[in-house]
């Protein structure tokens, strides 16, 4: 397996991670077998970089991941998040970065877990009534206690980062990344490379859409949350299925499947992007692990910018009211 390094905070993880957030909600029913038996076959294969949050499930998939991976935890740099507050009932809450939920949010985050230190700590959205400094601090008192070893942001904003990494080395910035999504390539990414931070890219296959398997509404599950999401509605969804297609055809041309395609784009972005594809089936994370194989040439990435330049997407990425959580 293929590593990369996170900026210049010396944790260095595989080349692509596996996102475990689906196995527990928002995507459809789950299967906790299959997807522990996903988590350990990704491990088996090298991946060894585990996404989840304590909002996921509302803390079950941190107990899943831990339940999978708590014989092998040597093997695994595991990250989680927290600031985004939900009742048990499921529903949104608002954010919180104040420096007691910083503690409070990390030690249930391990027990849940079931480890003695988390390996990448995210603030999963900022807390705009909260200086970052307030909440990095914090979150540095954690690494000094040993319970965390290296900080992480979520869709934070340029200047954000700047004051953030002013308190307290950032690791990695998490956002999304993807042909539809490309956002943070005016300010975000820079500044991350300026300031020596890795960049890891959440919905690198544009929440499941750049696979090729969800061409209408009827292709979700009735529960699914991207029922709720622009891009997946209507007229959006009817001008979106021109990117695909735009994707299909490049991968039958390249000879692999579009999901590797789309993840192998991200890949080709820079060595300190490391995309963290989610999925909760074994051979899906297997196919997602063949776009390690695929490289592009000059020539295919100018094809691609020309293809699916900033904005080519039709509809916002979130809902409006959580696309105000995002950028600040």
């Amino acid at each position: 397996m293929k590593k990369r390094a996170l900026g210049k905070s010396g944790l260095a993880v595989s080349a692509l991670g596996l996102g475990c957030m689906g196995m527990s909600e928002f995507y459809g029913p789950g299967d906790e077998k299959e997807s522990i038996a996903t988590i350990h076959r990704a491990l088996d294969l090298g991946v060894d970089f585990l996404d989840t949050s304590d909002i996921y499930g509302i803390g079950r998939n941190e107990d899943l991941v831990g339940k999978a991976i708590r014989d092998r935890r040597d093997k695994v740099v595991l990250a989680t998040k927290f600031g985004i507050l939900r009742g048990s009932d499921g529903s949104w809450q608002g954010v919180n970065g104040k420096p007691g939920y910083v503690r409070t949010a990390c030690e249930a985050s391990m027990r849940r877990l079931g480890g003695e230190v988390i390996d990448l700590y995210y603030q999963h959205r900022v807390d705009p009534g909260v200086p970052i400094e307030e909440t990095v601090g914090a979150m540095a008192g954690l690494v000094r206690e040993g319970k965390v070893r290296y900080l992480g942001l979520s869709e934070a904003a340029p200047q954000t980062v700047r004051r953030a990494q002013a308190v307290h080395p950032i690791a990695a910035l998490q956002s999304e990344y993807s042909f539809w999504t490309r956002d943070h390539e005016g300010e975000v990414i820079p500044v991350c490379r300026e300031l020596g931070i890795g960049f890891v890219a959440y919905s690198p296959l544009g929440r499941g859409f750049f696979t090729g398997r969800i061409r209408v509404a009827g292709d979700l599950d009735e529960g699914d949350r991207r029922h709720h999401f622009p891009r997946f509605q209507g007229e959006n969804m009817a001008a979106n299925l021109a990117l695909l297609r735009r994707v299909e055809e490049m991968a039958t041309r390249k000879g692999c499947t579009p999901a590797q395609f789309a993840l192998a784009w991200v890949l080709a972005r820079g060595e300190d992007i490391v995309p963290i594809p989610g999925t909760k089936r074994r051979d899906r994370l297997e196919e997602n692990l063949g776009a390690l194989d695929v490289e592009f040439t000059a020539e295919e990435m100018a094809e691609v910018d020309s293809a699916f330049p900033p904005g080519t997407a039709a509809g916002m990425r979130y809902p409006e009211e959580a696309m105000r959580m995002v950028n600040r």
